[in-house]
């Protein structure tokens, strides 16, 4: 294990590898053969349709880099640390979607991001310089001063519109991102991203240049205010814009909403049915699309007057001959003496499955932004800590389209801000009964000392979306109302991880230019971890680094000297102390992990018995890594 995030470049290969072998000669791409094999799909021209921008290549640099950064557990900042499953994570988001990568690759159902809209006046973390060091990248952007002094806290600055890279510096940002977030998409995942009108036609084309064309889904359209504006110069703006995208649109059935309680309200007529179909409502049976004619659905209806109407319907005759049969068509008249003939439109289906709706492309009704901002001061006890957090209710519809009820799927948001999805995905959990789980990502952006948030006691927003979280989790437990099978267990906490350096000693070899500073380096690879490491963040780094997950539930076996913590799925075990007998014992008639993990410095130095203990587990169908 090399402690590295895992190398989006070398997954690519390995992937088109297994597509197309004849397209490598001797483990590197071979660009002709490639053209050869392809044949008229290669696009040879100079010219063609592509996206570019000022820093695009450097941007895929900084993507292709792995981090060797990890992530550390903080329980104390938890809630219920032991049980919880949805996690929070406080970190640069960039760094920590490389470092997830391993542990979710492939595993994420929805993906919702409220990212910066480059209004001009908002900051953000953008790489355009990728050769410098951190030092060199810091003054740069105004963090330091040329005597090395910190002048501001993080790697922020406005993204001016008088930049002369304005696009470009939001499209690098979002390049990275994007790409590491169709990673860890399931193959059936959806993603949506938040927008308004500033970069709405550049996001469309990056996200098709990202995602593919083909997976686009929809650009929907969010009434998020409705009046005033009366200062405004040109519109009055009541919109922003969701871009929705596939992972893989052919894995994707279809979308449906569940009904509302206005919508079930439409479902008020009975009839012999009743018990098995429940209410109904009627709809005109007349098929309204003279741009598409069908001459299969033109006949003569004959009415109870012994009159007869020809039109163009729904239904082949034979169908809705049939349905009359049953009871479920009307022929009746209507206010004006004129004979209308409507179907019955049953709020069950004949399998007792509630009815859905298709999700329209306006959403018109689903919640106002002034929403967001009343249920966060509800949350948080104070106003204005927060500039517009998107509604609850809106996400809400998001996740309830795109993931399912009870299959313990995952919710990601590395833009999380003030934790708005969280809530989300918490209070409809509560609400159907569900098991989603979440994973919010957030950057420890400090906070200006004359807002709200600063005088309420937070110093970066972080802070705000650790403190929403804990409240509502604290709410749901307090409110008392069963809904369906509602196990609170399930949302009753999370656990807080930090982006911290890695535990590894990094081997420096530009700082080497002579003789006593290569000893000085060997030396200090006497152990391969940091001497003043904390087990249990050790612990976690290598599991994140092995792909575990980072809700993985910890056991813990302590002896004399030694302790050893170990996963069952997968089986795996960990010891950072002596490998005793009674440890290589316990591994193998109690643990059985596949696999034992420890450091070198555990077997004393002694190859002979580091060789040994190695053949005994072998023989009990364990392999040893050490480090």
């Amino acid at each position: 294990m090399n402690g590295k995030s895992l190398n989006v470049t070398k997954d690519i290969i390995s992937k088109l590898k297994e597509v197309i072998p004849g397209a490598f000669t001797e483990g590197k791409i071979n660009v002709e053969q490639l053209k050869q094999i392809l044949g008229e799909h290669i696009n040879t021209d100079a010219e063609r349709y592509q996206m570019s921008w000022a820093g695009k290549t450097d941007a895929y640099k900084i993507l292709q880099n792995p981090t060797t950064s990890t992530l550390a557990p903080s329980p104390s900042e938890s809630i219920n640390w032991e049980d919880a499953e949805n996690i929070l994570i406080e970190g640069e988001n960039l760094d920590v979607l490389k470092v997830i990568q391993k542990s979710y690759y492939g595993k994420v159902k929805v993906i919702c991001v409220d990212p910066p809209y480059n209004t001009g006046s908002d900051s953000f973390i953008y790489p355009d310089k990728f050769s410098e060091t951190k030092e060199e990248y810091a003054r740069r952007v105004g963090d330091k001063n040329e005597e090395g002094h910190l002048m501001k806290e993080g790697l922020f600055r406005p993204n001016r519109k008088e930049n002369g890279q304005f696009h470009s510096n939001w499209l690098s940002m979002m390049l990275s991102r994007m790409f590491l977030a169709r990673n860890l998409l399931r193959d059936d995942g959806i993603i949506f991203v938040h927008i308004d009108d500033n970069e709405i036609a550049n996001l469309r084309l990056l996200m098709n240049e990202v995602f593919g064309e083909e997976n686009y889904i929809q650009e929907i359209v969010w009434q998020r205010h409705a009046g005033g504006g009366n200062d405004s110069k040109y519109f009055a703006v009541d919109h922003e814009f969701i871009l929705c995208y596939a992972k893989n649109i052919s894995s994707i059935d279809k979308l449906r909403m569940p009904l509302s309680q206005k919508d079930i309200a439409q479902y008020k007529h009975k009839d012999r049915h009743f018990a098995t179909l429940g209410p109904y409502k009627t709809k005109s049976f007349l098929r309204m699309r003279p741009d598409d004619p069908r001459p299969g659905l033109q006949y003569a209806i004959r009415c109870p007057d012994g009159t007869e109407i020809f039109n163009e319907w729904k239904w082949e005759e034979n169908s809705f001959l049939e349905a009359l049969k049953e009871d479920k068509v009307i022929i009746r008249k209507d206010d004006k003496d004129r004979w209308v003939v409507e179907y019955k439109l049953y709020l069950n289906s004949s399998d007792g499955e509630k009815k859905e709706k298709v999700p329209r492309s306006l959403f018109l009704n689903e919640a106002r932004n002034s929403q967001g901002k009343q249920t966060l001061t509800e949350v948080l006890g104070n106003a204005n800590i927060f500039n517009n957090p998107k509604p609850v209710e809106l996400l809400k519809t998001l996740i309830n389209l795109a993931s399912s009820n009870d299959k313990g799927e995952i919710i990601l948001d590395f833009f999380a801000g003030s934790g708005s999805t969280g809530q989300a995905v918490i209070e409809l959990n509560k609400e159907t009964g569900g098991n989603r789980k979440f994973i919010l990502i957030q950057m420890p952006e400090k906070i200006e000392q004359n807002t709200e948030a600063y005088k309420a006691g937070y110093k970066y927003i972080s802070e705000i979306t650790r403190k929403r979280l804990a409240n509502v989790i604290k709410q749901v437990g307090e409110s008392g109302e069963p809904r369906l099978q509602f196990d609170k267990r399930r949302v009753q906490g999370f656990r807080f991880f930090k982006l911290s350096r890695s535990n590894f000693k990094v081997w420096k070899s530009d700082q080497i230019t002579n003789e006593d500073e290569l000893k000085a380096q060997v030396e200090l690879f006497g152990n391969s971890h940091d001497d003043n490491i904390v087990e249990v963040k050790f612990l976690w780094e290598l599991m994140i680094k092995n792909g575990l997950s980072l809700s993985s539930k910890v056991n813990i076996k302590e002896f004399e000297n030694s302790t050893i913590y170990y996963v069952k799925k997968p089986s795996l075990a960990f010891c950072f102390s002596q490998v005793t007998d009674t440890v290589v014992k316990e591994l193998i008639v109690s643990i059985k992990p596949s696999q034992f993990v420890c450091l070198d410095s555990s077997f004393t130095n002694e190859d002979c018995i580091k060789t040994n203990i190695i053949l005994k587990l072998q023989e009990n169908g364990i392999e040893l890594k050490s480090i």
